[in-house]
């Protein structure tokens, strides 16, 4: 997996798959990848859809994902030699339903950004976070691990290293630049001489990232996602996590006419088909469209 350049996210997810695997295994008395057979893949992903003990049933998508991974074992065993074939093969994971994102209206997107911070340098951060995700539909992890050599304002793009350490450019707007500005002038110095401050003696290390912690230290994802729900409870809104923001990015620019592989690009996607389900997203507005312009609709 380090060698696909998968992120560690992925790659822990894919070990509690496996540790999952090993375990219901051990249970049917098989304590050898050799004596796997296929009926005991078949019944393994059959129980992913299944509550017994203290293994809780799976979202499709999850149960999806652990027979790949169970798949992508057995392959690299038969790799290596540590069984003669691969019993894995003829289970196929199943397709999850798709479901549609959800997106915010764009309404309810400028009551959450008018809810983030305030001119504290606290709060300077908060809303070019906010902004910041809003306006390039990056996700929590690309955001918070950004260094600030990859924000060029002058020619208004940044640079994102995304999953698999690709990077992709994705252009900043005004209001993104706005707030960049005020936080990297007024916000982000305060946070770092503030820490310098707090270490004493001792010098802190040096750090590059955008987003940094009321220590000056880079911020974690737990603490971007915090922004966000306090944000969303000041604005009286529900469900919004950091990729809702990702998934309205997406929507609303498909709706003003976006090309699908433009976004595909902008989100960095790997397949256009993964893209795809945001056009599905719009299928309300169309509706809406027909119903107040069609002669015959009503």
């Amino acid at each position: 997996m380090i060698e696909r350049g998968l992120s560690g996210n992925t790659v822990a997810a894919y070990r509690r798959d496996l540790e999952r695997y090993a375990r219901w295994c051990l249970a049917r008395g098989i304590a050898d990848v050799a004596g796997v057979h296929p009926t005991d893949i078949a019944d393994f992903a059959a129980s992913l859809r299944q509550t017994a003990g203290p293994q809780r049933q799976l979202a499709p998508a999850s149960a999806a994902r652990m027979v790949v991974s169970v798949r992508g074992f057995h392959r690299f065993a038969l790799h290596e030699g540590l069984s003669d074939g691969d019993p894995s093969r003829e289970v196929q994971p199943a397709s999850p339903s798709k479901r549609l994102p959800k997106a915010l209206p764009y309404g309810d997107i400028e009551r959450l950004l008018a809810s983030a911070g305030d001119d504290t340098p606290v709060g300077l951060r908060d809303h070019a976070l906010l902004e910041f995700l809003y306006g390039t539909g990056t996700r929590i992890s690309e955001a918070v691990g950004l260094d600030i050599d990859e924000l060029d304002t002058g020619s208004q793009f940044v640079t994102v290293t995304g999953k698999g350490g690709r990077q992709r450019r994705v252009p900043l707007g005004d209001f993104a630049l706005r707030a960049l500005d005020s936080y990297l002038v007024r916000g982000r110095p305060a946070l770092i001489s503030a820490g310098s401050r707090s270490a004493g003696s001792q010098a802190p290390r040096s750090n590059h990232r955008v987003f940094v912690n009321a220590r000056g230290g880079p911020m974690s994802r737990q603490s971007a996602w915090g922004v966000l729900q306090r944000a969303a409870g000041r604005a009286g809104l529900e469900g919004v996590s950091p990729h809702t923001l990702r998934h309205s990015y997406a929507t609303h620019l498909i709706e003003r006419g976006a090309d699908v592989r433009v976004v595909q690009e902008l989100l960095g996607h790997a397949s256009v088909t993964t893209t795809q389900i945001y056009t599905l997203v719009t299928v309300d507005t169309l509706r809406e469209v027909y119903a107040t312009s069609h002669p015959r609709a009503r």
